[in-house]
């Protein structure tokens, strides 16, 4: 088996319709159904998934749970919690790269090859959209440089300047 180069990129692209392994879904700790890009996968997946997420119970803010995809072109959602925005001085920038990071372990850990995560955070949590692409940027790089890593990520871009936020933080479109 040919050892191919891992890929990263962003598009501006609905994230509910793109055909990956795993998309992550900005979640909230208790994994309810909420608005943005949480409440977009939760109707696009159907009803099944707001049901395996209150089995799933609570999430802590830095983690992440998995479930199937349901009616997703995605194999599995991976619930991210990320961090509500409150200033910069209360370990957001640390709590956001774990969402991340602990996102990256649990697809690894399921043999997963592709994965699409939207700008965690950046909605309704408020954190600013150029810090946190650069945060997401930064941790995704890191991880898909360990051994056995995700091959191909897609930061998934809700507006044009989400994709100009990642183009700017290094990521090809």
């Amino acid at each position: 088996m040919s050892m191919m180069r891992p890929v990263l990129e962003a598009r501006l692209v609905d994230i509910t319709t793109l055909a990956v392994d795993a998309i992550v879904n900005a979640a909230n700790t208790e994994l309810a159904p909420g608005g943005g890009v949480c409440g977009a996968i939760h109707r696009a997946a159907g009803p099944e998934l707001g049901a395996a997420c209150a089995r799933l119970g609570h999430c802590p803010t830095g983690q992440a749970r998995m479930t199937p995809g349901f009616r997703l072109p995605a194999r599995f959602v991976i619930h991210a919690v990320g961090p509500v925005w409150e200033g910069g001085h209360a370990g957001e920038a640390a709590l956001l790269a774990s969402a991340y990071r602990a996102s990256l372990d649990l697809a690894r850990g399921a043999g997963l090859s592709s994965i699409a995560f939207p700008a965690i955070s950046t909605g309704i949590y408020g954190y600013p959209l150029e810090a946190a692409t650069k945060i997401a940027e930064r941790t995704v790089r890191e991880e898909m440089a360990q051994p056995g890593s995700i091959a191909r990520v897609i930061f998934a871009c809700f507006s044009d300047r989400a994709l100009a936020a990642y183009a700017a933080a290094g990521v090809s479109a």
